[in-house]
């Protein structure tokens, strides 16, 4: 029997098939070898047998044709860790503030997806406490990249049909920082959803962590929508530093008309990244964002 994994606790995960929502465990075969990443995850379609209590033995997991992941340290080294499989678009949520948007993982989030080739929509919650001016001035600037945008708010509703309709008929991964407000958003576009919500933590201004297994909701307009935890940090996964630029859309065209090939865009004369800086073509922000990751620094904060 074929089906889609949809949640994911501690070995065991339910798979919707055509009959239903089975809970399975993973064929012991399928866990024999040396592991670099997770070997199943959320959004996987697999092959399941059913056995005589109801339950599943999933015996095959197919090929996937995308996957959002990040890398992981562990004891051995490092570790793919698969937040979803097969999505059909990121929608990575940040506030705008309380807590304040942190830019860099934004970046990081989008390099992600454009090496996974997923599309982006970014989605900055909270409007209503700056404003829409003030919100499209401080942020738009994703936008005349390229980017797909909303400006949501989950208190007033603002944003949110457009956000449903985004969502509608896709597998979608929701991600971004505790905080954010991912949780309420999914319960304005369906309240059934029933997430779990929690204020701010009064005293880091972090957010707590709301979601504690991965899991995919069903939606009534068609598709899934995964709410994965709260990201602290996200490692960039089998990128290398040179390579950064390209998953840069604004800076990606102009690397090839500076003037030196081995051009780092800091200094040099005649670079062109350095040049579309200073005449506002590239925002000072990404650039910023683009030296840290491309020179190693921290890119989070």
């Amino acid at each position: 029997m074929r089906g889609l994994v949809v949640r994911s606790q501690s070995g065991f995960y339910t798979v919707d098939t055509d009959g239903g929502p089975v809970i399975c465990r993973l064929r012991g075969r399928l866990k024999q070898g040396r592991r670099t990443g997770d070997i199943i995850a959320v959004g996987d379609w697999v092959r399941i047998t059913l056995l005589e209590d109801g339950t599943g033995m999933i015996e095959e997991i197919e090929e996937r044709c995308s996957m959002f992941s990040r890398m992981a340290p562990t004891p051995r080294g490092e570790y793919q860790q698969i937040l979803i499989a097969n999505p059909d678009q990121a929608v990575f949520v940040f506030a705008c503030t309380d807590p304040e948007p942190r830019l860099r993982m934004l970046d990081r989030l989008l390099i992600v997806a454009e090496q996974a080739e997923i599309p982006s929509l970014i989605v900055f919650n909270k409007v209503d406490l700056i404003g829409w001016w003030y919100a499209r001035r401080w942020y738009g600037h994703y936008k005349k990249i390229g980017y797909s945008l909303l400006f949501t708010s989950a208190t007033t509703g603002r944003g949110v049909a457009a956000l449903r309709k985004r969502l509608g008929g896709k597998v979608s991964v929701l991600a971004g920082p505790s905080g954010a407000g991912k949780s309420s958003l999914l319960n304005a576009v369906q309240p059934e959803l029933g997430l779990a919500v929690r204020d701010i933590s009064k005293s880091t201004r972090k957010g707590r962590h709301t979601t504690v297994v991965r899991e995919m909701f069903p939606l009534e307009n068609g598709g899934y929508v995964a709410d994965t935890p709260g990201l602290k940090a996200m490692a960039l996964w089998d990128i290398e530093p040179e390579e950064v630029d390209g998953y840069f859309p604004e800076l990606r065209g102009l690397v090839a008309d500076c003037k030196f090939s081995n051009c780092m865009h800091l200094h040099e004369p005649g670079c062109a990244v350095k040049a579309a800086v200073e005449k506002g073509r590239v925002h000072e922000e990404r650039y910023e964002s683009f030296i840290r990751l491309r020179y190693g620094e921290d890119g989070d904060d």
